[in-house]
């Protein structure tokens, strides 16, 4: 199982942009999906998560301006993030609990993606 995350980059504050996650590999069930983020010196953080049920949640200083979505049957998933700041600037890693079968299930992380956000 892997999980690839795609669409980092550099853009200046109040621009967005959009992060995609894919989980491939052998997959019985994807339960819950999230985004995390490691600033500069910082310890990583949930950012956003979104569970099989699809309840999103997101942490204080991005409420009302990022989205978490999931496409279930691709098992993917995206945040849209608007009205960056520079304090969005950070490595965010996607996230997600992963059942390979019915018994088993595991944490997997993909690699980080960076998103930079000048003033």
């Amino acid at each position: 199982v892997q999980l690839q995350a795609s669409g980092g980059g550099l853009v200046p504050a109040g621009g967005s942009l959009r992060l995609s996650c894919v989980a491939s590999g052998t997959i019985f069930r994807v339960d819950s999906m999230g985004w995390y983020r490691q600033a500069s010196g910082n310890e990583r953080e949930l950012v956003a998560a979104i569970t099989n049920g699809g309840t999103a949640t997101y942490v204080d200083s991005v409420k009302g301006r990022f989205t978490i979505s999931r496409d279930y049957a691709k098992n993917t998933m995206a945040l849209q993030m608007n009205s960056l700041k520079p304090e969005d600037t950070a490595v965010y890693y996607c996230h997600a609990d992963i059942w390979r079968t019915r018994w088993s299930n595991m944490d997997y992380w993909g690699r980080g993606t960076l998103v930079t956000v000048s003033s």
